[in-house]
């Protein structure tokens, strides 16, 4: 479904999959943010799967082409490819985030995926990685050779790593899912399932953190949903303009 420019993705790919697969979410925020940032913006039309993560995407749909379809989130992703790789027994790395949160997922994962062989890195906290480091993480990913990796250096960076990088890592499904990792690990919660059915997950997590999501709440979503108007009108106005053109030529 082609939305705001950007082709949404209600599918999952069934593992293990045959080419290389980037999957990336897109919410309020994100499309606001890639307004403004060529390369994310590339990184996010360019994925070959972008899911809707965020209520404020399902509602523009519902809005703009009149069709209803399920909010994804990052962590339904991350669930549902743990399961697949518990299955099939693969191998899962994930890339980003502090020593004791990647510690925390590990066990985690050891615990409830014996099948699984799980491994983890994290890179240097800086806003912009060296050549040498991006080898490095590039190198240890390589080595471990996993079915899926997730990454979590938090939006837009992961997603314009993975862009940047994804010609050189030997990994066939890769997942930007930021997050998700404190979630899994529990070092943040994430709001329980009555927040998330109403669409008012964003709610809770606001009052937790309002230094850091005020701006994607206040800001972001208005502006998103100023677009969604504009597009609204702009397609009824076509929608009346071929109608008046289809009235004329046959009378």
């Amino acid at each position: 479904m082609l939305l705001l420019g950007y082709q949404i993705s209600t599918l999952y790919p069934e593992l293990p999959v045959e080419k290389q697969t980037i999957i990336n979410t897109i919410n309020p925020h994100s499309y606001c943010v890639a307004k403004k940032d060529d390369l994310f913006r590339k990184a996010l039309r360019q994925a070959e799967i972008l899911i809707p993560d965020g209520f404020g995407i399902v509602l523009a749909a519902k809005m703009i082409c009149r069709q209803r379809i399920a909010r994804i989130a990052g962590s339904d992703i991350h669930q549902r490819f743990l399961d697949d790789a518990q299955r099939k027994s693969l191998k899962v790395f994930y890339l980003g985030s502090s020593e004791r949160t990647l510690q925390r997922i590990a066990e985690r994962v050891n615990m409830e995926y014996p099948s699984i062989q799980v491994n983890t890195y994290s890179p240097p906290y800086k806003p912009v990685f060296s050549g040498e480091e991006n080898l490095e993480m590039i190198r240890i990913v390589n080595n471990f050779a996993p079915d899926i990796l997730f990454v979590g250096m938090t939006a837009p960076k992961q997603e314009k790593w993975v862009h940047e990088h994804k010609a050189a890592l030997n990994v066939k499904v890769i997942c930007a899912i930021g997050a998700v990792f404190d979630f899994y690990a529990g070092t943040v919660h994430r709001p329980g399932i009555f927040w998330q059915r109403i669409g008012l997950e964003w709610m809770p997590r606001l009052i937790c953190e309002p230094r850091r999501l005020w701006r994607r709440t206040l800001i972001s979503m208005p502006l998103f949903l100023l677009d969604v108007l504009i597009e609204m009108l702009s397609r009824n106005a076509d929608t009346a303009a071929k109608g008046m053109q289809n009235f004329t030529s046959s009378n």
